[in-house]
């Protein structure tokens, strides 16, 4: 996550690699006929007009003013709230993804990477589905597949606050940009920073703890703005041997990297 300038509008500049997860939050859709967008959810105060899954339905509702049907959706939520790993960002794309083919609207998925965008920055990633490069403000994609390895991630229990970082004298905005055709991601090296990093792990104990956990084992980097953190290894073994020595304060997850997102994959089944 390099920022390499900041605009007039106050956006700044990234380039950011996306890499996916074979774990994430468990989203169902049933059809209806009474035009209605309903939500239900392991968590209730997640229920809300605000939620992006319900804001991402609408959305195509009103692209497609014709789209008369209704739709009951289930949401069970895996993914830590505002650690970074783009949990509601990706329900929203799910639910663009899945509706598009639900209620058979046949919108292209550059039109809904359009609507995706206007619901937040990182939502066209997740309905673009492949690893990708991101520049500009997030919204220009590269794909840039890397290799599939097994990711120790570490779920510290608080919430970075996104806008107050992006505000901070001290957050550095001239990272020197990578031309496309230099970049050689080999994994966790210094050349490939995050630039967040070290002002979450000032301002934040927890991360910084679990950073330092994994630092014991092997490289370890922010992921996003925070506050997860994770470690990369070559065999799922590795990783549950780490995995397994975590001490009673500190939570996480293992899971499995792809450069074709789950949603991607189960809608290719689906369809096949």
């Amino acid at each position: 996550m390099h920022i390499s300038g900041q605009l007039e509008n106050g956006y700044h500049e990234l380039q950011s690699l996306f890499h996916f997860l074979d774990k994430g939050d468990e989203l169902t859709f049933e059809r209806t006929n009474d035009g209605i967008v309903t939500l239900e959810c392991n968590l209730s105060e997640l229920v809300t007009e605000q939620n992006l899954i319900i804001k991402a339905a609408n959305a195509l509702k009103a692209k497609v003013p014709q789209a008369q049907d209704g739709v009951k959706i289930n949401l069970q939520k895996v993914l830590p709230m505002g650690g970074g790993v783009g949990g509601g960002s990706s329900n929203a794309a799910t639910t663009l993804l899945a509706l598009n083919e639900l209620w058979s609207l046949n919108l292209a998925h550059s039109e809904l990477e359009v609507i995706g965008k206007s619901l937040g920055a990182d939502v066209p990633i997740f309905v673009r589905g492949r690893s990708s490069i991101a520049e500009g403000i997030g919204e220009k994609l590269t794909d840039y597949p890397i290799d599939e390895k097994w990711y120790l991630v570490l779920t510290p229990q608080v919430h970075v606050n996104t806008a107050l970082l992006f505000s901070s004298t001290e957050l550095p905005r001239n990272t020197k940009k990578i031309d496309l055709c230099n970049i050689n991601y080999t994994g966790l090296t210094p050349e490939h920073k995050n630039d967040f990093e070290t002002l979450v792990y000032k301002n934040y104990p927890d991360v910084a703890k679990a950073i330092d956990w994994l630092l014991e084992y092997a490289p370890a980097r922010l992921t996003g703005t925070g506050a997860c953190v994770f470690s990369v290894f070559e065999s799922k073994q590795e990783a549950e041997s780490i995995f397994n020595r975590l001490p009673a304060d500190l939570s996480g997850f293992i899971a499995q990297g792809c450069n074709i997102s789950v949603t991607h994959q189960q809608l290719r089944e689906q369809l096949s």
